[in-house]
């Protein structure tokens, strides 16, 4: 007997492109993201009225996910904030690497048993170390959670623990884990 095929959904949907701040976002509809196989981080393909792009998906806290447009997104596709857009997204298992801070790369080159772990967990699991610890904006909780991370991954841990993944995380445009609103 053959094993079934999974095929990953494919999300479409046509939307306003926001921004919070200084960032263009696109705020994924409920029922688009509830087909995404995770309510924390996930990475998809897609694109975006026609140009190709590959990005993780953040929760927003409110059980749903948004992402950043990078300003080369923009660009290439020809469209900036208020515009109109279509997207069409599937979620990927591969996980590319994340960019890691320099303050946390630097911890990581001076606590090599933790960069041992480091360099064995998947690209998913990095992502989550990167998401914990640059959600904070007080730079003393921030070099904390560096230290935690490295003595964590001394002794053998793979992920962060204790936190709400389904959280927004990203300071810039988040408050108490959630989402802000668009700019009026």
């Amino acid at each position: 007997m053959s094993a079934a095929k999974v095929t990953a959904p494919i999300l479409r949907f046509t939307t306003t492109l926001t921004t919070i701040g200084s960032w263009t976002i696109v705020r994924v509809p409920k029922d688009e993201s509830a087909k995404l196989p995770s309510r924390g981080q996930a990475m998809v393909t897609g694109n975006l009225n026609g140009t190709s792009f590959d990005t993780p998906l953040e929760p927003d806290g409110h059980w749903s996910h948004w992402f950043r447009v990078e300003p080369s997104l923009l660009h290439a596709a020809h469209v900036a904030a208020g515009d109109t857009i279509t997207l069409e997204m599937t979620p990927i298992k591969a996980w590319p690497d994340p960019e890691v801070p320099a303050d946390l790369q630097h911890a990581l080159d001076t606590h090599p048993k933790a960069a041992d772990v480091w360099r064995d967990i998947t690209p998913m699991a990095r992502w989550e170390w990167v998401r914990w610890i640059r959600s904070t904006n007080r730079e003393e909780t921030r070099q904390k959670r560096i230290l935690v991370a490295c003595s964590k991954m001394e002794a053998g841990k793979r992920r962060p623990c204790c936190w709400n993944r389904n959280l927004c995380t990203e300071p810039s445009v988040s408050k108490n884990g959630f989402l802000l609103e668009p700019d009026a």
